[in-house]
């Protein structure tokens, strides 16, 4: 299910993709069940064959002069593989744009690996703001929790918020002894997010170096979320993590450690926190502050969206250009000595996140590499 249609995929024995309307038209069995053929898939009930973009090529039973076949068409959508995975476009036919390449996926040095997917009883939109608090970061997953990723998580950044081409960026930064990590974590409109190494400590300094994560955040319906990953991994050697490079291991904190409730409340995951916001969370019984700007300027952009569509046009974000989309989802640490007063170090620390964000949105270091 996807956005709230019953669909069913296959591959045809001539290597076709088809994603159709689940039931059959005739008396509405499931196509989950049908027998896939040559040039489409048959109904098991009555063998009415379809071709991948819905057209019905055979009734059997019905006379030879019946036009039936004719005069209905089943529901499909068009689809595009890409690095191993099924994508379909589900908007109007004459409004379809090209298949989105980010200028992540074909890096230099690095390879893509599609990861678990997995699905979250939690309406889409809490999933995807919880990219944008990086303040839970230090919370739920290093003081509450224990370090799910590495301690130095646990310091609490200093905030800032930058819209880009493609939606927008937290900057989180951090001091570590003598050097400035400025971490940025991207959405990017309307349901795919970016995720940097979690792995990383601010310890040594380094340029800007791209996402471990591409992320999907798909509604099956209001209340039920799919989520799916491609990994980005080193081709050199010890580059990235042994653990990130094993399909079947999760990113931490996604995940209920067990099904064991008291377990659970001990060490809660993004699993706990964002499902028991309730399944669609109430923002009018919220109390937001400071901290949650990322939230406030995510939702914003996403009602922008709406309202773009609802007046026949394209949202700000979507490109139709074929070139790679440029991203900015990273870590980067600076070294950079501590001066003056505490006041003055965290100005300091904000300039240089900023500046960092300016820059990187002026002159993509992905793009310029692509």
């Amino acid at each position: 299910k996807i956005l709230g249609e019953e669909l069913v995929a296959f591959r045809d024995f001539s290597g076709r993709i088809g994603l159709v309307e689940a039931h059959c038209p005739h008396r509405g069995t499931s196509l989950e069940f049908g027998l896939v053929s040559e040039r489409g898939i048959r109904c098991c009930y009555h063998g009415w064959l379809f071709d991948v973009d819905g057209t019905i090529l055979e009734t059997p039973g019905e006379p030879d002069d019946s036009t039936l076949k004719d005069r209905l068409c089943h529901g499909a959508y068009p689809t595009h593989e890409y690095n191993g995975t099924i994508f379909a476009y589900m908007g109007p036919p004459d409004q379809k744009p090209p298949f989105p390449m980010f200028d992540t996926y074909e890096r230099e040095g690095y390879r893509l690996m599609p990861g678990k997917k997995y699905s979250y009883p939690c309406n889409w939109l809490q999933i995807l703001e919880n990219a944008m608090d990086p303040v839970h970061t230090s919370f739920l997953h290093t003081i509450v929790s224990g370090s799910q990723f590495t301690e130095e998580f646990g310091v609490i950044p200093e905030l800032d918020f930058i819209e880009t081409p493609a939606g927008m960026i937290y900057i989180a930064t951090r001091r570590m002894g003598d050097n400035i990590w400025v971490r940025m974590v991207e959405n990017i409109m309307p349901n795919l997010q970016q995720v940097a190494p979690i792995w990383e400590d601010g310890k040594e300094a380094h340029p800007f170096d791209g996402p471990m994560m591409s992320r999907w955040i798909v509604p099956q319906d209001d209340t039920h979320t799919m989520l799916l990953e491609f990994r980005h991994i080193s081709v050199e050697e010890e580059g990235t993590p042994g653990w990130w490079v094993d399909r079947e291991q999760m990113l931490p904190a996604q995940l209920p450690i067990t099904e064991n409730l008291e377990d659970q409340q001990r060490q809660p995951s993004d699993y706990e926190a964002q499902v028991s916001q309730r399944p669609i969370a109430v923002h009018g019984l919220e109390h937001l502050g400071a901290t949650d700007r990322g939230i406030t300027m995510f939702r914003k952009l996403v009602r922008q969206g709406i309202e773009a569509v609802k007046e026949g046009r394209d949202p700000d974000v979507l490109s139709r250009d074929e070139k790679p989309v440029s991203t900015y989802c990273n870590d980067t640490v600076v070294y950079s000595p501590a001066v003056g007063n505490l006041e003055e170090d965290i100005k300091m620390m904000r300039e240089t996140g900023r500046k960092l964000a300016e820059e990187y949105i002026k002159n993509p270091p992905l793009s310029k590499k692509s």
